[in-house]
Protein backbone atom coordinates (compact mmCIF):
# COMPACT_ATOMS: atom_id res chain seq x y z
CA UNK A 1 0.00 0.00 0.00
CA UNK A 2 1.17 3.58 -0.86
CA UNK A 3 1.90 5.69 2.56
CA UNK A 4 -0.49 6.73 4.91
CA UNK A 5 0.25 10.51 4.25
CA UNK A 6 -0.46 9.81 0.87
CA UNK A 7 -3.90 8.15 0.90
CA UNK A 8 -6.42 10.24 0.85
CA UNK A 9 -9.80 8.07 0.37
CA UNK A 10 -10.78 5.55 2.98
CA UNK A 11 -13.65 3.22 2.00
CA UNK A 12 -15.48 0.52 3.71
CA UNK A 13 -16.98 -3.11 3.60
CA UNK A 14 -19.28 -2.88 6.39
CA UNK A 15 -21.47 -5.74 6.82
CA UNK A 16 -24.23 -3.50 7.64
CA UNK A 17 -24.65 -2.17 3.83
CA UNK A 18 -24.18 -5.30 2.27
CA UNK A 19 -27.48 -5.23 1.03
CA UNK A 20 -26.38 -9.10 -0.22
CA UNK A 21 -23.57 -8.53 -2.01
CA UNK A 22 -20.47 -10.76 -1.86
CA UNK A 23 -17.91 -8.44 0.48
CA UNK A 24 -15.23 -9.04 -2.17
CA UNK A 25 -17.16 -8.05 -5.01
CA UNK A 26 -17.81 -4.74 -3.11
CA UNK A 27 -14.00 -4.69 -2.03
CA UNK A 28 -12.93 -4.97 -5.73
CA UNK A 29 -15.35 -2.06 -6.71
CA UNK A 30 -13.80 0.37 -4.02
CA UNK A 31 -10.64 -0.28 -5.60
CA UNK A 32 -11.65 0.13 -9.43
CA UNK A 33 -13.06 3.34 -7.83
CA UNK A 34 -10.07 4.31 -6.44
CA UNK A 35 -10.13 3.53 -2.70
CA UNK A 36 -6.67 3.85 -1.02
CA UNK A 37 -7.82 2.21 2.16
CA UNK A 38 -10.72 -0.19 2.82
CA UNK A 39 -11.78 -0.82 6.00
CA UNK A 40 -13.71 -4.29 6.92
CA UNK A 41 -16.10 -3.35 9.76
CA UNK A 42 -18.78 -6.10 10.85
CA UNK A 43 -19.88 -4.74 14.19
CA UNK A 44 -22.25 -7.74 14.68
CA UNK A 45 -20.31 -10.53 13.57
CA UNK A 46 -18.33 -12.92 15.78
CA UNK A 47 -14.48 -13.12 15.33
CA UNK A 48 -14.40 -16.47 13.08
CA UNK A 49 -17.33 -14.86 10.36
CA UNK A 50 -14.93 -11.62 10.75
CA UNK A 51 -12.14 -13.85 9.51
CA UNK A 52 -14.10 -15.32 6.73
CA UNK A 53 -15.07 -11.75 5.83
CA UNK A 54 -11.17 -10.67 5.73
CA UNK A 55 -10.36 -13.79 3.93
CA UNK A 56 -12.22 -13.21 1.08
CA UNK A 57 -11.23 -9.44 0.84
CA UNK A 58 -7.65 -9.27 1.81
CA UNK A 59 -6.72 -10.99 -1.68
CA UNK A 60 -8.62 -8.29 -3.58
CA UNK A 61 -6.82 -5.44 -1.86
CA UNK A 62 -3.55 -7.12 -2.04
CA UNK A 63 -3.36 -7.16 -6.34
CA UNK A 64 -4.49 -3.56 -5.80
CA UNK A 65 -2.24 -2.59 -3.23
CA UNK A 66 -4.99 -0.70 -1.55
CA UNK A 67 -4.10 -1.59 2.27
CA UNK A 68 -6.68 -3.40 4.62
CA UNK A 69 -8.09 -2.16 8.06
CA UNK A 70 -9.45 -4.28 9.95
CA UNK A 71 -12.33 -2.90 12.60
CA UNK A 72 -11.74 -3.92 16.32
CA UNK A 73 -10.87 -7.39 15.61
CA UNK A 74 -6.67 -7.48 16.47
CA UNK A 75 -6.00 -11.01 15.96
CA UNK A 76 -7.83 -11.10 12.54
CA UNK A 77 -5.64 -8.47 11.59
CA UNK A 78 -2.93 -10.55 12.32
CA UNK A 79 -3.83 -13.62 10.89
CA UNK A 80 -4.97 -12.45 7.49
CA UNK A 81 -1.75 -10.16 7.28
CA UNK A 82 -3.43 -6.98 7.07
CA UNK A 83 -1.38 -3.45 7.13
CA UNK A 84 -4.03 -2.26 9.84
CA UNK A 85 -6.30 -2.55 12.88
CA UNK A 86 -8.71 0.05 13.58
CA UNK A 87 -9.67 0.50 17.51
CA UNK A 88 -12.15 2.61 19.21
CA UNK A 89 -11.39 4.57 22.52
CA UNK A 90 -13.38 1.92 24.43
CA UNK A 91 -11.67 -0.73 22.61
CA UNK A 92 -7.73 0.92 22.99
CA UNK A 93 -8.30 3.30 26.32
CA UNK A 94 -10.74 1.59 27.79
CA UNK A 95 -9.45 -1.45 27.69
CA UNK A 96 -6.32 -0.36 30.01
CA UNK A 97 -3.95 0.66 27.46
CA UNK A 98 -2.46 3.61 26.87
CA UNK A 99 0.35 2.76 23.89
CA UNK A 100 0.50 1.05 20.89
CA UNK A 101 3.43 -1.19 21.79
CA UNK A 102 1.59 -2.67 24.36
CA UNK A 103 -0.24 -4.59 21.78
CA UNK A 104 2.80 -6.11 20.43
CA UNK A 105 1.85 -5.67 16.91
CA UNK A 106 4.94 -4.10 15.13
CA UNK A 107 6.88 -7.52 14.80
CA UNK A 108 3.86 -8.05 12.74
CA UNK A 109 4.56 -5.07 10.48
CA UNK A 110 0.65 -4.03 11.96
CA UNK A 111 -0.18 -0.16 12.42
CA UNK A 112 -2.93 0.72 14.22
CA UNK A 113 -5.45 3.60 13.73
CA UNK A 114 -7.91 5.40 17.07
CA UNK A 115 -10.88 6.55 16.68
CA UNK A 116 -11.13 10.47 18.50
CA UNK A 117 -14.38 12.37 18.83
CA UNK A 118 -12.33 15.64 20.68
CA UNK A 119 -9.18 17.32 20.98
CA UNK A 120 -8.24 15.53 24.08
CA UNK A 121 -9.16 12.39 23.09
CA UNK A 122 -7.11 13.08 20.17
CA UNK A 123 -4.38 14.32 22.09
CA UNK A 124 -3.87 11.14 24.50
CA UNK A 125 -4.26 9.05 21.34
CA UNK A 126 -1.71 10.92 19.45
CA UNK A 127 0.69 10.25 22.44
CA UNK A 128 -0.17 7.04 22.16
CA UNK A 129 1.91 6.39 18.76
CA UNK A 130 -1.19 5.16 16.30
CA UNK A 131 -0.16 5.16 11.99
CA UNK A 132 -3.21 7.83 12.01
CA UNK A 133 -6.46 8.81 14.04
CA UNK A 134 -9.63 9.63 12.91
CA UNK A 135 -11.82 13.26 13.41
CA UNK A 136 -15.58 12.37 13.75
CA UNK A 137 -17.97 12.01 13.32
CA UNK A 138 -18.28 15.25 11.54
CA UNK A 139 -21.92 14.82 10.81
CA UNK A 140 -24.92 13.01 12.29
CA UNK A 141 -23.88 9.19 10.37
CA UNK A 142 -26.08 6.29 10.13
CA UNK A 143 -23.84 4.10 10.82
CA UNK A 144 -23.16 5.40 14.89
CA UNK A 145 -27.02 7.05 15.26
CA UNK A 146 -25.81 7.36 19.03
CA UNK A 147 -22.83 9.39 18.56
CA UNK A 148 -22.99 13.33 18.52
CA UNK A 149 -21.81 14.67 15.59
CA UNK A 150 -18.56 16.97 16.51
CA UNK A 151 -18.89 19.21 13.39
CA UNK A 152 -16.05 20.94 11.63
CA UNK A 153 -14.62 22.84 14.46
CA UNK A 154 -12.99 19.88 15.42
CA UNK A 155 -11.64 19.67 11.61
CA UNK A 156 -10.72 22.58 12.06
CA UNK A 157 -9.02 22.12 15.25
CA UNK A 158 -7.47 19.12 13.42
CA UNK A 159 -6.18 20.84 10.40
CA UNK A 160 -4.50 23.50 13.04
CA UNK A 161 -2.95 20.93 15.72
CA UNK A 162 -2.41 17.35 14.30
CA UNK A 163 0.59 16.46 12.10
CA UNK A 164 -0.26 12.73 12.06
CA UNK A 165 -2.30 11.91 8.88
CA UNK A 166 -5.43 11.76 10.41
CA UNK A 167 -8.82 10.84 8.11
CA UNK A 168 -12.70 12.80 8.74
CA UNK A 169 -15.14 10.59 9.36
CA UNK A 170 -18.50 10.70 10.16
CA UNK A 171 -21.75 11.71 7.01
CA UNK A 172 -19.67 12.66 4.64
CA UNK A 173 -21.05 13.25 1.39
CA UNK A 174 -20.62 14.64 -2.02
CA UNK A 175 -22.98 17.91 -1.24
CA UNK A 176 -20.93 18.32 1.96
CA UNK A 177 -17.30 17.04 1.04
CA UNK A 178 -16.46 21.11 0.11
CA UNK A 179 -16.72 22.28 3.33
CA UNK A 180 -15.19 19.59 4.95
CA UNK A 181 -12.17 20.52 2.84
CA UNK A 182 -12.37 24.25 3.45
CA UNK A 183 -12.46 22.88 7.10
CA UNK A 184 -8.70 21.47 6.43
CA UNK A 185 -9.24 17.96 5.51
CA UNK A 186 -7.24 16.32 3.53
CA UNK A 187 -8.35 12.68 3.92
CA UNK A 188 -11.94 11.03 4.58
CA UNK A 189 -13.69 8.31 5.18
CA UNK A 190 -16.68 7.74 3.63
CA UNK A 191 -19.02 4.57 4.81
CA UNK A 192 -22.75 5.04 3.40
CA UNK A 193 -22.47 7.90 0.69
CA UNK A 194 -20.17 5.23 -1.35
CA UNK A 195 -22.40 2.16 -0.05
CA UNK A 196 -25.35 2.70 -0.91
CA UNK A 197 -24.46 4.60 -4.66
CA UNK A 198 -26.15 3.16 -7.67
CA UNK A 199 -22.73 2.17 -8.67
CA UNK A 200 -19.63 2.08 -6.09
CA UNK A 201 -16.95 2.27 -8.48
CA UNK A 202 -18.24 5.77 -10.00
CA UNK A 203 -19.27 7.25 -6.52
CA UNK A 204 -15.87 6.25 -5.48
CA UNK A 205 -14.30 7.83 -8.37
CA UNK A 206 -16.11 11.18 -7.49
CA UNK A 207 -14.77 11.17 -4.48
CA UNK A 208 -11.85 11.06 -6.00
CA UNK A 209 -11.58 13.73 -8.16
CA UNK A 210 -12.60 15.82 -5.37
CA UNK A 211 -9.94 15.31 -3.25
CA UNK A 212 -7.56 15.60 -5.89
Amino acid sequence: MKPLADCKLYAFVDTAYLHGRAPEVLAQQLCDGGADLIQLRAKHSPPDAVRRLAEAIAPVTRRANVGLVINDHLAVARAVGAELCHLGQEDFFDAGHRHVSELGTWNAELSIGLSTHAPDQAQRALAAGPAYIAIGPVYPTGTKPTAKAVTLDYVRWAAANVTLPWFAIGGINLPNLDAVLAAGARRICVVSAILNAPDVAQACREFRRRLD
